[in-house]
């Protein structure tokens, strides 16, 4: 047998407890072990007498009510305020005397007394019907605000004998609807054990049935270039009210997701298609085959370096780690796209309304949750340049309560394949289908070692960290919009999940290679719990072998953010065996070579015109193709290959072509900076020097 539901140490209040419903709600929790606090009227200071009482308040049966049943001609103010007075303004000052402490604990069960006249509507009681739907509109508002504390708040509408209903109920009626049939679901909604939060529930004389709304497909009734017309809504009013196909939503974000799916429809010429969720949760395996294998449109883009700086400053790269130069300032010696700037590139070419897309299942944006990511590098990700993403599902889980879709995108330079990400995207509540769980084509995320960890780096984020994040194109109001985050359930805005991903990435970076993006491999992970701007993120990191094991948390709670991830570096060694000769295939490299034996015989002349050491970063392709020095500051100077073994006054970087164009006096220096083809740092005004002597002494 089934263990019996107890409320030991809860303390319960009842309003209207004098008979009826309430007596009974009183005397039941009381008999399994509660202390019940009951009340006729004055609800609201009834809460400071359990307080004091008990110290704590853990459940409110909001019960009171009266009728004045009248006509709607009929009503009078004194009517119609006397019922809002009672039943709903009641309800709501009682739970708002709980609700603090409640939040406190942790832990509360609220339930609202409806009516099937709210419901349904009845002849006579306009004033009642209001009140009393009025309450389920609450009763849903706390359901989500109180979800993070384990506050659930439920409605139900009984059908009972009572004093309210004896003058209107035959009386062999009223003895079969007793209370007592009521209470026992009223005490289940309570029991701490019952996760049911949100929920409508009609019961009486020993029945009870769950209500939920239900929303046709609906039409589009107007079109990109056309104005909406009232002729348009009759010619579509049958479709309008066919219930075919019909959407069962259960939140706000349900409902805005289809309205949104409706725009993009209307921006794009198409329909309405098939309920996002009742498809989603009834497809079948067959359904699911179509889906595997759907291919995404290519996506072509281009980024500047803007594009990886703006990046690099929104996953906390800054002036104050002089090693994070190189990823924030296009003029370093060594200026590098961060790795996890891969996933932005990724990241459009499904974000660009292609999951909709799918064939066999249709997406309610509004409950898909970002669940895992992975990304591979190929190499390292050019510092500006046009790239092809080609996205593809890879497979479908069935995981129960909802489906992960795996999206696979390859981003090509050209022909050659710059990085692979692979998104795991849950969508909750589609799930139930009998669908496989698990898949080989699955990027599996890794447990954490069983020990302390090797290192620890800490970063604090922004309050304008999110704002900051979604200038690379994020633009979910989520993480912006008050408004929209608490529609979420959020007390204000998250940060971006992927935000804290490359927060993770480059702590790892740092503390295991130097910052030196060739040997990033590639990096998993697996999404936990929101961040919020402000919050400190920890990066916990276990090195075995090349692998770097890490989970991140928020400092000030001790939460895990990211889960089971890890990082694979590419040895220093593999490094070096595989990095061709510096300058290989190069025309600068004959030009370095040729001033190095001219300066032989002028060197001491020329040290004593420029006193200055240049050093040279000829690029490839946007990538460092070598490094040269030129030293014509000590003795009798010096050109040799590699960085300055001192400190250089002057660097400057340029590509291979356009430095060949400079030496042969086709690009003006100046107009070259000017326009971006040449980037100098240091005393660039010793630079002037270089170039008579270039002019001079190099004429090849």
């Amino acid at each position: 047998m089934a263990s019996t539901l107890r409320f030991n140490g809860r303390v319960v209040l009842v309003t209207g407890a004098g008979g009826g419903l309430g007596r009974a709600y009183a005397l039941a929790f009381a008999e399994r072990g509660a202390s019940v606090v009951d009340s006729v009227e004055e609800g609201e200071k009834i809460v400071k007498t359990a307080l004091d009482a008990f110290g704590r308040i853990d459940i409110v049966i909001n019960n009171a009510g009266i009728l004045r049943d009248r006509s709607f001609s009929r009503i009078s103010d004194e009517d119609w305020d006397k019922i809002q007075r009672v039943h709903l303004r009641g309800s709501f000052l009682v739970t708002r005397a709980a609700w603090d402490h409640m939040k406190k604990q942790k832990f509360g069960r609220i339930i609202m007394t409806s009516s099937a006249s709210g419901i349904y509507g009845n002849f006579g009681q306009a004033n009642y019907c209001a009140a009393k739907l009025g309450l389920l509109g609450l009763s849903n508002c706390l359901a989500v605000e109180g979800k993070k504390n384990n506050i659930h708040c439920n409605t139900i509408a009984p059908t009972a004998g009572s004093r309210m209903t004896q003058s209107i109920l035959p009386e062999d009626l009223v003895e079969a609807l007793k209370p007592d049939y009521v209470a026992p679901l009223v005490l289940w909604l309570c029991h701490e054990s019952c996760e049911e939060n949100g929920g409508l529930f009609e019961v009486g004389a020993g029945w009870i049935g769950k209500l939920r709304w239900e929303r046709s497909l609906g039409a589009l009734v107007r079109q990109r270039t056309q104005p909406m017309t009232p002729e348009a809504v009759k010619a579509n009013w049958t479709k309008i009210c066919d219930f075919d196909n019909a959407t069962k939503p259960k939140s706000i974000q349900e409902s805005i997701g289809s309205i949104v799916e409706a725009l993009n429809k209307i921006n794009s010429g198409g329909e309405v298609s098939a309920n996002p969720t009742s498809r989603a949760t009834s497809a079948t395996t067959s359904e699911f085959a179509r889906a595997i294998g759907h291919k995404f449109p290519p996506l072509y883009s281009s980024y500047a370096e803007l594009d990886t700086i703006m990046y690099a400053l929104g996953v906390g790269a800054s002036i104050k780690e002089p090693k994070d130069m190189k990823f924030i300032y296009e003029g370093s010696s060594d200026f590098s796209c961060l790795p996890t700037f891969g996933v932005i590139l990724a990241q459009k070419s499904i974000m660009n309304g292609g999951l909709a897309e799918i064939p066999g299942l249709s997406i309610n944006l509004a409950k898909i949750l970002h669940g895992e990511q992975y990304l591979e590098l190929h190499k390292p990700i050019p510092r500006a340049g046009k790239l092809r993403c080609e996205a593809i599902v890879a497979d479908i889980l069935d995981k129960g309560s909802g489906l992960v879709i795996l999206v696979d995108v390859y981003t090509y330079s050209g022909e050659e394949l710059i990085c692979y990400n692979q998104f795991s995207i849950f969508v909750v509540g589609s799930g139930g289908s009998g669908g496989k769980r698990t898949s080989d084509k699955a990027k599996a995320a890794v447990a954490i070692p069983n020990r302390p960890p090797d290192a620890v780096l800490t970063d604090t984020t922004s309050l304008n960290q999110a704002a900051l994040y979604r200038l690379s194109g994020d633009w979910n109001p989520l993480h912006i919009d008050p408004n929209f985050a608490s529609l979420a359930g959020f007390d204000k805005p998250i940060l971006h999940g992927l935000c804290t991903f490359g927060f993770s990435a480059r702590h790892v970076l740092q503390q295991f290679a130097d910052n030196d993006v060739s040997r990033f491999k590639a990096i998993k992970v697996r999404f936990a719990k929101p961040v919020y701007p402000g919050q400190t993120l920890q990066t916990e990191m276990w090195k075995e072998g090349n692998r770097i094991h890490f989970q991140t948390k928020v400092q000030e709670t001790g939460g895990i953010v990211i889960s089971n991830a890890y990082v694979d570096l590419v040895p220093a060694s593999a490094i070096s065996a595989k990095t061709p000769s510096e300058g290989a295939g190069l025309q600068s490299t004959l030009v370095f070579e040729e001033i190095g034996r001219r300066l032989q015989g002028i060197g001491e002349e020329v040290v004593k015109k420029v006193r200055a050491v240049f050093e040279w970063h000829i690029t490839k392709g946007e990538n460092t193709a070598a490094k040269w020095t030129i030293d014509l500051k000590t003795g009798s100077g010096k050109v040799y290959q590699g960085p300055a073994k001192g400190s250089a006054d002057v660097t400057i970087t340029l590509s291979d072509e356009d430095f060949m164009e400079v030496v042969l006096g086709k690009l003006d220096p100046q107009k070259a900076v000017f326009s971006g083809r040449l980037k100098a740092r240091g005393n660039i005004l010793l630079s002037q020097k270089l170039q008579m002597i270039l002019k001079d002494y190099a004429k090849l």
